[in-house]
């Protein structure tokens, strides 16, 4: 695996990150704030922040904005993290990024009804992975970026699918994957690298050992990776 790959895996698997922006009040110091997010089918960042935030009115005047995550419950500089530089816009299909974002976040509708909050992407210019202690790469956007696939056009009925049909099997990627018994179990995202699931209320991530480029490739996926957890 490429070290983009890897990249684009460890982002894949966080919900938040600390969003630093360029702040205009305070005459370009940055501004940090933790922000909820999920990657789209280009692996971008996609968050909802309100028109009135700080960082939108930071946006407005200079998108260059920097996304760091990394893992909670490791040691702060033992465990991995990456920080994504990129340009954040405005989305250009709000439907789309609100369909996806809701599956992860469905308590955002709330906030979407006040009228005042949009979805912005981040477009990444470089990234900086850390890997774990001395795993350290500059990645470039090229590098990072997923395969030509066209996942994004067919996610939503893999999804219906495998929520309608294949409960078991959903059941059993938590039991073999996390060891995880759970009442309730749904599918809520797939994409190139992998799909997520929700049990109870934990969001698992679940990778594909390689990148999926449509719909065949990911039911020969599912299915293999079925067939091993039901033989657990």
């Amino acid at each position: 695996m490429s070290n983009g790959h890897d990249a684009r895996r460890y982002l894949r698997r966080h919900l938040d990150g600390m969003l630093s922006t360029i702040s205009k009040k305070l005459g370009g110091y940055p501004f940090g704030s933790i922000v909820p997010f999920v990657t789209d089918e280009a692996a971008r960042p996609l968050i909802l922040i309100s028109r009135l935030a700080e960082h939108t009115k930071n946006i407005a005047a200079d998108s260059r904005v920097s996304l760091l995550v990394r893992d909670a419950d490791t040691d702060a500089q033992q465990g991995a993290r990456l920080a994504l530089i990129g340009d954040c816009q405005a989305v250009t299909d709000p439907e789309s990024a609100r369909a996806r974002y809701l599956n992860y976040f469905p308590a955002a509708d709330k906030l979407l009804a006040l009228g005042d909050f949009a979805f912005f992407h981040i477009t990444p210019v470089t990234l900086r992975y850390i890997g774990g202690f001395g795993a350290i790469h500059w990645v470039t956007a090229a590098e990072y970026s997923p395969p030509a696939n066209t996942l994004a056009t067919c996610a939503e009925d893999i999804i219906a699918h495998m929520n309608a049909d294949h409960g078991a099997a959903l059941s059993n990627y938590c039991r073999h994957f996390y060891r995880r018994e759970a009442a309730s179990v749904a599918m809520i995202g797939i994409d190139c690298d992998g799909f997520d699931l929700r049990a109870d209320d934990e969001v698992m991530r679940f990778d594909f050992g390689q990148p999926v480029v449509d719909a065949r490739a990911a039911r020969a996926a599912l299915t293999e990776m079925a067939t091993e957890a039901r033989g657990s």
